[in-house]
């Protein structure tokens, strides 16, 4: 399937791609486990698809980590997730740096404990230098929030008659390119509030596997398939 992959055309090929890894929690159901050890395979599979991100030419990856919805489910799904976020975070730093990504938070992270703050930032800083592909991990990440404190920015920058430009600007991925794709795991249709403003024009793929069944293979395959379409644009 790589190689299927390295015969698309520049002009075809995703630059950007950004990912609603969904179904954690259903997968762990079906598979009669605690909801907990589906986040937990959830993990382990970012890691692969980073890493096929990576080989196959992608310059920018974004994965919809958690959303400003998350903070509604029950305490203990949510400390978990704050255990499995810090820890993956801190050991899986050295082998980002291994292989040349940086690494990008969207969202308000400044509503995470403090340990976590620490630990992302510490990572960040250690790949600020890495430049072969960028991981934008979207926490604690919400499509209308960002847009209102794009907004706000505009605002507090003293800007009275705010243009889309301005807004763009502002975004929490600026400067870098829209999502050419977006892939959604999990059979669902819709955004869920996710890059509603970048992903205005993007391409869709819909898997019907859950993110911890989502593999190498899977990934090339919503590349071909986008490889074949032809891009509108709104027009």
């Amino acid at each position: 399937m790589r190689e299927l992959i390295k015969k698309i055309p520049k002009d075809k090929f995703p630059s950007h791609i950004a990912i609603i890894m969904d179904g954690n929690r259903r997968w762990a159901k079906l598979k009669g486990y605690p909801s907990f050890y589906g986040h937990k395979k959830g993990v382990e599979r970012v890691k692969e698809i980073v890493k096929a991100a990576k080989k196959s030419g992608v310059k920018y990856l974004t994965l919809y980590t958690s959303s400003t919805e998350n903070w509604k489910r029950p305490r203990k799904e949510i400390s978990v997730l704050m255990g499995l976020l810090k820890k993956a975070i801190k050991n899986y730093t050295p082998e980002l740096k291994e292989n040349d990504i940086s690494l990008k938070i969207i969202g308000r992270i400044d509503e995470f404990p403090d340990d976590i703050q620490e630990e992302i930032k510490k990572s960040v800083v250690s790949l600020s230098k890495c430049s072969s592909m960028v991981l934008n991990l979207a926490l604690n990440y919400g499509g209308r929030a960002e847009i209102v404190d794009s907004v706000n920015k505009c605002i507090a920058d003293g800007i009275k008659k705010v243009e889309e430009k301005d807004i763009s600007e502002r975004l929490y991925t600026f400067p870098q390119p829209e999502p050419d794709l977006i892939i959604r795991t999990g059979a669902e249709f819709r955004l869920s509030n996710f890059l509603i403003w970048q992903g205005a024009y993007s391409e869709m793929f819909i898997s019907n596997k859950y993110w911890p069944e989502f593999n190498e293979n899977d990934l090339y395959q919503a590349i071909l398939d986008y490889s074949k379409r032809e891009r509108r644009m709104g027009r």
